[in-house]
């Protein structure tokens, strides 16, 4: 279509009043696929010279579903270095790999803004595009944005060289063993962790830090591999027995070398550490550091019979206990699982220290104490849901029941002090107890029966709801 500036544009027909407005002249119409492999002037010289280094076809139209029709003009310009979709669709076209930023998530030294962070350059990129005539519009849309939970500095999808676990390979075992599983609510199970495990995708497990359990892989600058399993495997590939006895984590393991069986030359770790959470999913059998040693004791306690952790465990610990014990045993590695809603504030904001509503938990333990913190959890609603703390709350709990079964106790002291009564002394009997005290020994039968019903099937607040109404019956009848 050719708008209002004298310029002709490629854009989709749905959103072209929303972009140049009700004047713009349809010149031609066509599919989007019909665009496929039309090709273009790259944006920018050094993305040209980059893309030429590597011998491939690039600056050309592909095709994927993902863009939208919400905005923007149907048409996306893609970085393969830098998000999901766009690395899947440069690998379905074997576009080249371009990246402009460094590991410190500045712009690097190919670009003309080099050492700036990706997010300063955004608006100097932006005035450079103006000044050379390739910049229509630079609106701003107000959308979700990742950042770091500790800083609050904006992060960046960024590819890189990765080691993987092939989930993928075992995702229909994921599935299975998952379905063994009672989840509380069945709805996390079931939805949020069973749709996670369907589109599983593989584990990239090694992270490029220096802190952390090492990748036990060691290469050869020939291309072979191996994948070192004990101490004492370690000492025999690399021919020093005191190589058993070597710290297991960075510096001294990577001091260890294997003589390679392919060339002769000597292989060295990785540099690559693992993910922590690799170690938090090996728990159940590191902790006993099987199959070392202690098999009966690691048999007597595998699978876990109740874990319990919060619902963005999902992609987490969950996860990483799912992923190994199929791996390793083929079952899942917890037979009950009660996922745990999130603390907010009174008025339902995540608690954070930057904010300033953050609760100290030990003052709250040395202010309203333990059994009363733990209380209002039990009572005040469902474990999955989020539920807002505040001091008022928990007062309320605190009289209303514990206040309520302390002063039942302290009545009974009082009395049975003054008439000197030890209760061990006298036989029940049941045929001369009076119509009340009978209906109050059915209640805590009953009350027994229903606590121990609902705590085998993990329904904590009925449990809770249960006791409370038997305290408050006994109290006021």
């Amino acid at each position: 279509m050719r708008a209002e500036d004298g310029y002709t544009y490629y854009m989709a027909q749905e959103l072209l009043e929303q972009v140049l407005g009700d004047s713009a002249e349809i010149l031609e119409t066509m599919k989007g696929t019909e665009l496929e492999y039309k090709e273009y002037e790259p944006l920018f010289a050094c993305t040209a010279k980059e893309a030429a280094k590597q011998d491939k076809k690039a600056f050309f139209v592909t095709c994927d579903d993902y863009v939208t029709m919400s905005d923007g003009t149907g048409i996306v310009h893609i970085a393969p270095a830098f998000g999901e979709d766009d690395a899947r669709v440069g690998r379905e076209y074997d576009l080249p790999f371009v990246q402009l930023v460094d590991s410190k998530g500045e712009m690097s030294e190919e670009t003309p803004w080099a050492g700036v962070f990706v997010k300063d350059a955004d608006p100097i990129i932006l005035t450079d595009l103006d000044k050379e005539g390739k910049l229509f519009d630079a609106p701003k849309f107000e959308h979700e944005y990742p950042h770091c939970w500790r800083c609050d500095t904006p992060l960046i999808y960024y590819a890189r060289e990765s080691w993987y676990i092939k989930e993928t390979a075992v995702r229909d075992n994921l599935l299975a063993n998952n379905d063994t599983v009672n989840w509380i609510p069945e709805s996390i199970g079931k939805g949020r962790f069973g749709n996670w495990l369907e589109n599983i995708q593989d584990w990239a497990i090694s992270r490029n830090r220096y802190w952390g359990t090492p990748l036990n892989i060691w290469e050869c600058e020939c291309g072979h591999q191996e994948s070192i399993a004990s101490r004492a495997e370690l000492a025999e590939k690399s021919g020093d027995p005191e190589a058993a006895k070597v710290e297991l984590h960075r510096p001294y393991i990577d001091a260890v070398t294997i003589p390679c069986p392919c060339c002769g030359k000597e292989m060295h770790r990785v540099p690559e550490v693992i993910d922590c959470w690799f170690d938090s999913g090996a728990m159940p059998f590191a902790q006993h550091h099987y199959p070392f040693e202690n098999e009966d004791v690691f048999r007597e306690q595998f699978p876990a019979q109740f874990i319990s952790e919060a619902v963005d465990q999902t992609r987490g610990w969950f996860h990483s206990l799912m992923a190994e014990s199929t791996l390793l045993f083929d079952c899942s590695p917890y037979e009950n699982v009660i996922v745990m809603g999130h603390v907010q504030d009174e008025n339902g904001q995540k608690m954070s220290k930057s904010k300033g509503n953050a609760v100290d938990p030990f003052e709250a333990l040395d202010q309203y104490g333990a059994d009363a913190i733990r209380w209002y959890f039990y009572i005040n609603s469902a474990p999955w849901l989020p539920n807002r703390f505040h001091g008022k709350a928990v007062v309320e709990g605190q009289r209303k029941f514990m206040g309520t079964l302390w002063n039942t106790y302290a009545f009974y002291v009082l009395y049975a002090n003054i008439d000197e009564f030890d209760a061990t002394k006298y036989t029940l009997d049941y045929a001369t107890l009076s119509v009340m005290d009978r209906w109050l020994l059915s209640r805590l039968n009953s009350t027994v029966k229903a606590v121990d019903d609902h705590l085998d099937h993990y329904r904590i607040p009925e449990a809770a709801r249960a006791l409370q109404s038997f305290v408050d019956e006994m109290s006021n009848w």
